[in-house]
């Protein structure tokens, strides 16, 4: 069985997404970019100057795409920033944008289990 992730596409200018390709498993056959601009009109429209692509590993993200609210593609970076939805706002809020919590709680993990070595490792 194939395991396809999603590609996403962006304005290379704003990082705003043009084209989110999903996730895939089963009999999908992985696309080229060349392939991807002739079957999606968004891609087809749009000089291939203007726009990237940021390939993710199958289920990578995947709790973050869920909770959130919003994403795009830091033009600086290359790399992806979520917008979540703030349970305790009123009204709905201007997007912020931010690394994936994910990857936030993996580096806040990490400094604790350093934290607690050095911490433990000192007595």
């Amino acid at each position: 069985m194939n395991y396809i992730g999603r590609k996403i596409y962006y304005d290379k200018a704003t990082g705003n997404v043009i084209l989110d390709t999903g996730e895939m498993m089963g009999a999908a056959v992985e696309t080229t970019i060349d392939q991807d601009i002739v079957t999606f009109t968004a891609l087809s429209e749009r000089n291939r100057d203007t726009f990237d692509v940021l390939q993710l590993e199958y289920g990578q993200y995947v709790q973050d795409f869920a909770q959130c609210n919003g994403y795009r593609v830091n033009p600086e970076t290359k790399e992806l920033e979520f917008s979540y939805p703030d349970p305790n706002a009123a009204e709905p809020q201007e997007p912020v944008y931010q690394k994936p919590l994910t990857e936030e709680l993996k580096e806040t993990k990490q400094a604790i289990a350093e934290l607690t070595l050095l911490i433990t490792g000192g007595m």
